[in-house]
Parts: structure tokens; C-alpha cells; sequence
């Protein structure tokens, strides 16, 4: 009986250990599938290791049942054999788990390291970010997106200043016809755009004082003739003094009221007759109408405009400039006027050295020659004056300058074919379409052109999605 019961164990004994064999193999090898994963996937490790520890757990305790139960049936012998047996099993086990331990241990570590490597690559991340700041376009996005890029080179600058500008008849060669006297209109012998010669007549007035000048002049004029075929021996000192200065006194009050040589002449002629009062205002120069806002019959003031003329052969052009701008525009120096589709060279003659007080803007003055008489007076103009820096400078177009991230200006330079990196720059002059910069040497070759698609392929670039 005790040999059966022995024979029963040592069998199941037997059992247990090939199958602990079997599951110690099948562990070595997904303890080598894992140490090739673990890299790659280091907490399912921990996952295998939770499952073996319960498998071991489970058969543990689908072995102890079988040892109570030959202890209850076989006695104090069969339960000392199976002891041993059982402590050995044990001791296997517990190599077992110890091995398992240094394993999960190995496998902490491995991934420890794994961290690291993570850190690392984030760090490399970070990195990339802050080179994110250039462009790598290939030439086909080049050519779509227009990308034109130019040398930087050292040179002199031919550029315009552009100013808003009105057309002005010259002020001095222009005449303002108006009443010395105060008087009243009778009748008007050119209208609004007429050109006249010298001499013409322009206006017929009547005044009171006019009347009384003429009178004057009438009464003069036959005593002097008398007195001066008489002689100054005969007729006195004190009368022919007084007889020439009377005619000279009508004569140069006529002249005052804006009466001409030949209406003095009429005025004492023996077969004219002039009604006294009536008086006409000549052109006293050629030119055009260019104002004659009256009517017949007003009673006009002294010194009241009736009539403007002049000469629209030359003109004058005032430019506005800001009051600030620190540029010197001597006489002679060259200027573009253009008014609607006319286009004319100009010539500054007068710089004012003062401020308008309204416009606050400082006023040059240009004379234009006009003999077409395209341009007219009242005309709003453009005028661009020329200029050429005296010594080469380094400049671009403005359409090469961007903001960058902190406001500063900024151009891309093309460090190697198609690679563009932003570099900070500092402005200086305007000279028309170009502006004058310093922090990028010559030789560097800038995108004058597309800058603004080089600037977003830099910005999509810097995104970061995962904010970090």
C-alpha cells in the first residue's frame, strides 16, 4: 500500500516538474520577445510580468490541494516525503521569481533609459523650434510664389520725393484789375478766359470823383495853354506857377484813378466829347481772364477785384513737404509735375522758411513753363523731385522688408539655394521705392520679392500643435 501511495507521488511529482519545465521555457522566451520590445513597448512588459506572477500565483495554488490531500490520505511519512518534494518546488519557484525580479527590475531600467531617450528626443524637438525661424522652398514653390532674390551691392540711388502740389498763376507777372476810386459798373468788354493784349479795354466805370477830377483837368488845362503862349514875363511868376501846377495836379489825380495818356487827351479834345464820370480800365499786360466775378450796374469799392489776368506762359507750381523733413532744396533744383495726363519739367526758384499755420507743412515753390497753356491755375498737381545719393549706400525695395516676430524689420537672406533665414535690419533714408538699411553686409543675397510668402513658410514652420 505505502509503495502505490510513493509510487503516486514520485508520478505526480514527475508531472508537476515537466509542466514547471514547460512554463519556464515558455517564460525564457517571452522574457527574450520582451527585452526585443522593450524599447518599443515598455509597459506591456509590466503587463506580462503582472500575468506570469498570477499564473505562478494560480498554479501555486492548484498544487497545494493535491499536497493537502496526499497528507490527509497517506500520513506523517507520505507528508515528510511530500515536504521535501513540496520545499523543492519551493526553491524552484522562488529562483523563479527571483529571476522574474531582476527581470522587472532590468526592465525598469530599460525603460528609465527609455525616458531619457524621450527627454532627449523632446529636447531635439525644442531645438528645431528655435531654428524654426528659416524657410526651405524648392523651386517650384519659388516659382509660384514669384520668390526674386538679388544681391546686395553698394551703389547710388537715383530717387524721387514725391510731394502734393497746386498750380498758381505768377504772382509777378500777373495783374489784378480794380477801381482806384469807388464807382459803379457800366459796361464790360472781355469775359472769363479771354486772352488780352496790352492796352485793350477791359471795363467802363462811373464815379463822382472821377467826374470831378475830369473837371478839374478841363479847367486846367486851357489856362496853362493860355499862360504858356503868354510867357512867364508877361503873365507873372506867381501865375504861370499856379496855372502849370493845377494841370499838373488834375492830370496826375486822372492818372491815379487808373485814366491812360490817351483818355486825358480825349478829355480835352475840341471834337470829342467825353461824359464826365465815365472812365474805361485797360490790360496793362498779356494775358488770360482768369477771374471776373462782377456785374454791370454794382457799385464796386476801392481796390475791390474786378478783373485778374495773367500770363499762364509760366506758372507757378507750390509744393507741400512735411515740416520735418530735413532736405534742402536749393534754386534749380529739378522737378516732375504731373497734372492728369500732362507731364512737365519744373524748376525749384523759392524755398520757404516758414511753417503754413494751417496745413502745417513747409511750401517750395517751382517755375513751370507753360507755352501750350495746358496747364491753368487751380490745378491740382503731383510733383516728385529728383535726387541722387551722394555716396552708394545699401538699399532694397520696400517690398523685401517684413516685421518679424518682435516687431523688428527684417529681410530673408538666402544663406544657401533655396534655405532663407530673417535677419534684423535698421532703416534709414526713404529714397522712393527703396529704403536705405544697415545690419546686412553686401554681397548677401535678399528676397526682394515674395517676401511675404517666405515669411509665412517660416510662421507654419514655428507651429507647434502640441504647444510645445
Amino acid at each position: 500500500m505505502n509503495k502505490t501511495l510513493v509510487a503516486i507521488l514520485v508520478a505526480g511529482l514527475a508531472t508537476a516538474t515537466a509542466s514547471h519545465a514547460k512554463e519556464s521555457e515558455s517564460e525564457h522566451a517571452r522574457e527574450h520577445g520582451q527585452e526585443k520590445a522593450i524599447t518599443a513597448a515598455p509597459h506591456s512588459e509590466q503587463d506580462n510580468h503582472d500575468d506570469h506572477r498570477e499564473e505562478n500565483h494560480e498554479e501555486h495554488d492548484d498544487h497545494k490541494p493535491d499536497t493537502e490531500h496526499g497528507h490527509a490520505e497517506h500520513g506523517e511519512d507520505v507528508n515528510s516525503d511530500h515536504k521535501d518534494a513540496h520545499d523543492d518546488h519551493g526553491d524552484e519557484n522562488h529562483d523563479e521569481h527571483s529571476a522574474h525580479d531582476e527581470h522587472n527590475s532590468g526592465s525598469e531600467h530599460g525603460h528609465e533609459e527609455h525616458s531619457e531617450g524621450g527627454d532627449h528626443g523632446d529636447h531635439g524637438g525644442h531645438g528645431g523650434h528655435q531654428e524654426a525661424a528659416s524657410a526651405s522652398l524648392n523651386p517650384a514653390q519659388m516659382t509660384l510664389a514669384d520668390i526674386q532674390i538679388n544681391p546686395l551691392t553698394p551703389r547710388k540711388v537715383d530717387y524721387q520725393l514725391y510731394a502734393p502740389g497746386e498750380i498758381l498763376s505768377n504772382g509777378y507777372t500777373s495783374y489784378r484789375v480794380s477801381p482806384r476810386v469807388p464807382s459803379v459798373v457800366l459796361r464790360r468788354h472781355v469775359a472769363l478766359g479771354d486772352h488780352v493784349e496790352q492796352g485793350q479795354p477791359l471795363v467802363t466805370l462811373f464815379s463822382e470823383a472821377v467826374a470831378q477830377a475830369q473837371a478839374n483837368y478841363r479847367t486846367a488845362w486851357p489856362e496853362w495853354q493860355r499862360v504858356e503862349e503868354l510867357g512867364r514875363k508877361t503873365v507873372g511868376e506867381q501865375r504861370y506857377i499856379t496855372a502849370k501846377t493845377s494841370l499838373e495836379a488834375a492830370r496826375a489825380t486822372l492818372l491815379a484813378y487808373g485814366l491812360s495818356a490817351s483818355d486825358l487827351q480825349a478829355l480835352v479834345a475840341p471834337q470829342q466829347s467825353v461824359a464826365l464820370g465815365e472812365y474805361i480800365l485797360h490790360a496793362e499786360i498779356d494775358g488770360a481772364v482768369l477771374s471776373d466775378d462782377f456785374e454791370q450796374g454794382q457799385r464796386i469799392e476801392a481796390g475791390a477785384p474786378l478783373i485778374a489776368l495773367a500770363d499762364e506762359k509760366q506758372l507757378w507750381v507750390e509744393a507741400h513737404l512735411p515740416a520735418d523733413l530735413s532736405l534742402t532744396l536749393g534754386a534749380g533744383t529739378r522737378a516732375e509735375v504731373v497734372a492728369g495726363d500732362v507731364r512737365v519739367n519744373a524748376k525749384v526758384t523759392q524755398e520757404a522758411h516758414t511753417i503754413d499755420p494751417i496745413t502745417r507743412t513747409r511750401t517750395v515753390r517751382l517755375l513751370v513753363n507753360n507755352p501750350e497753356h495746358r496747364l491753368h491755375p487751380g490745378q491740382f498737381a503731383e510733383v516728385y523731385f529728383r535726387f541722387q545719393t551722394k555716396r552708394p549706400v545699401l538699399a532694397v525695395p520696400e517690398t523685401a522688408l517684413m516685421r518679424g516676430a518682435d516687431g523688428d524689420w527684417t529681410v530673408f537672406v538666402e544663406d544657401h539655394p533655396g534655405e532663407f533665414q530673417p535677419v534684423e535690419v535698421k532703416l534709414g533714408r526713404a529714397l522712393g521705392p527703396l529704403r536705405e538699411i544697415s545690419g546686412v553686409g553686401p554681397g548677401a543675397r535678399i528676397v526682394t520679392q515674395g517676401a511675404f510668402f517666405v515669411a509665412s513658410q517660416i510662421a507654419k514652420g514655428g507651429f507647434d500643435p502640441h504647444n510645445h
